[in-house]
């Protein structure tokens, strides 16, 4: 084959080229995780989707997928894959040529997962990279990172999730450590600390308001637009990320908007200008869990009906422009989203505040004052090419 970059006498890495290896780079989670409780399968066509030729992605940057396959009994099967790919927008914004590593899969064999990572190594140092960074799955808006500790549970939606022996793999194969990120739990079984409630009268009394996100209609496409901007502003400086257009924003925007609960996801205004937000969605992984990483009729019955069960949430963002932080904004966004939250007639009974960066310590304040504590830690890699 041609497409064939590399073999050993057990198993070969392959370009992907074909409909056909497209599915077997789509079939390799399920091989890794099969006996795996914690596992929640992806939905299938939103990881093909960004393969394909439509992804804005491909309008600044480019990528390669890669696949380890055996032949056994059963014929020809993927054991790992790996996709390289270039970001020009994160290379202009660090001023460095760094590529990129996701997708990351691999049976527990170092064999492969050394020859996997070998071949996105060599493809980033052919278009003229000089550093590599991951697992980042093309951009940090996507999914990122590797777990590390705190594989006794499953992830909460849009959270990564990995084998335990994935970071010592990469490890032997001389990549460091270029940053951790945090998630952290929080019971909602006792109120928060007094200070949340004074922040949000504070927040009101120096004239904040505080609203639910609109889900219809013109309201939601201002309030997505509003969201936007503030999501520029406020994370212009976040490590690794890069900026999104609004029509990359708009189209993750609508890919959610079923899945909001108005209760648990608030807006804060100054003069009529979006100031802030508190960004939480339900664990819809409990229900994406029984569906198998598939919606056809059957998945979709199955996501109605177990979606009622949704009883934990997953705190993504609370951000507020800075200039409003002395308004106690964060504090009341908090306070009323929490509030909210626990008395629905069905309350969260927990949630997950994620994922935070090591160093960003004003966030990790804020989180930690609520009584929050870390539970599971995440990693991204580095190595020079």
């Amino acid at each position: 084959m041609t497409n064939v970059l590399s073999q050993t006498a057990s198993f070969q890495i392959q370009v992907v080229t074909t409909p056909e290896q497209q599915e077997m780079f789509l079939d390799v989670p399920n091989r890794v995780y099969a006996n795996d409780p914690n596992w929640v399968p992806p939905i299938r066509s939103s990881i093909a989707k960004q393969f394909s030729e439509t992804n804005p992605f491909f309008q600044y940057g480019k990528l390669q997928q890669f696949i380890a396959v055996q032949t056994g009994a059963n014929g020809a099967e993927a054991v790992g894959r790996i996709v390289a790919s270039v970001n020009q927008r994160l290379i202009e914004r660090e001023g460095e040529a760094i590529g990129l590593f996701g997708f990351f899969e691999c049976i527990n064999d170092g064999a492969i997962a050394q020859a996997l990572l070998d071949a996105a190594s060599q493809w980033l140092r052919e278009q003229g990279m000089v550093k590599a960074r991951g697992p980042i799955d093309l951009s940090t808006h996507n999914n990122c990172l590797f777990l590390v500790d705190g594989f006794d549970s499953p992830p909460y939606l849009m959270m990564p999730y990995n084998a335990a022996y994935y970071p010592q793999f990469i490890e032997q194969n001389g990549w460091h450590k270029a940053k951790d990120a945090y998630a952290y739990d929080l019971p909602l079984d006792r109120p928060l600390p007094d200070e949340f409630e004074k922040g949000y009268r504070i927040a009101l009394k120096s004239g904040v308001t505080f609203r639910q996100l609109h889900l219809k209609g013109d309201a939601f496409k201002q309030d997505v637009l509003g969201l936007y901007h503030l999501f520029t502003k406020a994370f212009a400086n976040n490590w690794s990320s890069t900026p999104r257009t609004e029509e990359e924003f708009f189209e993750e925007a609508k890919s959610l908007q079923d899945l909001v609960d108005p209760e648990i996801f608030w807006i804060a205004e100054y003069e009529g200008e979006m100031v802030g937000f508190f960004m939480t969605l339900p664990d819809y992984n409990l229900v994406l869990k029984r569906v198998n990483g598939k919606l056809n009729w059957l998945g979709i019955l199955k996501f109605l009906w177990y979606r009622r069960q949704i009883d934990t949430a997953r705190v993504i963002a609370i951000c507020a422009l800075p200039e409003h932080r002395r308004r106690m904004v964060p504090l009341g966004l908090i306070h009323i989203g929490m509030k909210h939250g626990v008395e629905k007639r069905k309350p969260y009974r927990r949630a997950e505040l994620s994922w935070v960066y090591e160093d960003n310590m004003p966030s990790r304040k804020v989180i930690e004052a609520t009584g929050a504590t870390i539970y599971k830690t995440y990693r991204i890699y580095e190595k020079a090419l």
